[in-house]
């Protein structure tokens, strides 16, 4: 359920118009406009980011909030898909709506209704033509894994915890051939027929802080479960079970990734940030 604010985020106007609107037939109609939020949220409670009928989504969680804010029903738009359990720090959705709401009352509104793992960052009105998921130029993501002799408590929504010593030199020597355009259907789960497989990766490291190894990837688009699939076999390699070679034969053909290589917990992985050309827009919103 959603957490209250003991005080009211909306001005006596704010509280007219929510009181007001949903019933305001007869009234000239308000402009259409589109808005963009930039929400983070802890996945561990959740079914991924898309609508699952019977299941807690967080598309489903925003969607409940801006009909409680606008006494309007209103469908969102998500830069990316989030798995099941998997988390985000700068989420990107748009949406249509009437309601003559500044962005910064949406912002208030919405953290007012939304549950405490989920928080909108930031709240702007955009170009109508503005899209969430097909404007993004670029999606980042971040792995962690907890690599150290035992497991944290405070780190088990977070993080992938591996014992055993990793070699990240050898992880980001693997990794070195998942930079550039490829075809990576052999690291991706169930596609539709007619989508295409292509990527182009950016970047992807690997690093160590502490008893943390995180890796980092940057691409135009990733299908489902490649970051997971890949971050298996990059671990495989890291515990010295595979050559660093061996992520360069999967892409050519030359090599099927093992069943027992499985792939990695969503709870490890983060949607860091969504790139854009002209978003967020420096003169609107909040």
């Amino acid at each position: 359920m959603a957490d209250l604010l003991l005080e009211s985020p909306f001005s006596p106007a704010d509280r007219t118009f929510q009181k007001d609107y949903p019933a305001s037939e007869g009234r000239q109609p308000v402009e259409q406009r589109r808005l963009a939020l930039v929400v983070e949220y802890q996945g561990t409670h959740y079914h991924g980011f898309q609508l699952q009928h019977g299941h807690p989504t967080i598309q489903g969680e925003l969607e409940s909030a801006l009909q409680r804010l606008t006494g309007q029903a209103v469908r969102i738009r998500g830069a990316s898909r989030t798995d099941s359990g998997a988390h985000a720090k700068a989420q990107v959705v748009d949406f249509l709506t009437m309601a003559p709401l500044s962005p910064e009352v949406f912002l208030r509104g919405l953290n007012s209704y939304l549950p405490s793992d989920i928080k909108v960052r930031g709240s702007y009105e955009t170009d109508y033509d503005f899209h969430s998921r097909k404007s993004a130029l670029t999606r980042r993501y971040r792995y962690t894994f907890l690599n150290s002799p035992t497991p944290s408590p405070l780190m088990r929504e977070f993080s992938h915890w591996v014992r055993d010593p990793l070699d990240v030199d050898a992880m980001n020597e693997a990794a070195h051939a998942l930079h550039g355009l490829h075809d990576f259907s052999c690291l991706a789960g169930t596609l539709p027929p007619d989508r295409t497989t292509v990527r182009d990766v950016r970047r992807w490291e690997l690093w160590r802080d502490g008893d943390l190894v995180l890796m980092q990837t940057q691409a135009n688009g990733f299908l489902p479960h490649q970051i997971r699939r890949a971050g298996a076999v990059l671990l495989e390699v890291g515990l010295g079970g595979m050559e660093p070679s061996v992520l360069e034969s999967i892409l050519a053909g030359e090599t099927v990734v093992p069943a027992w290589c499985a792939v990695l917990p969503a709870k490890g992985l983060c949607l860091m940030s969504v790139e854009y050309n002209d978003f967020p827009p420096e003169s609107k919103g909040t």
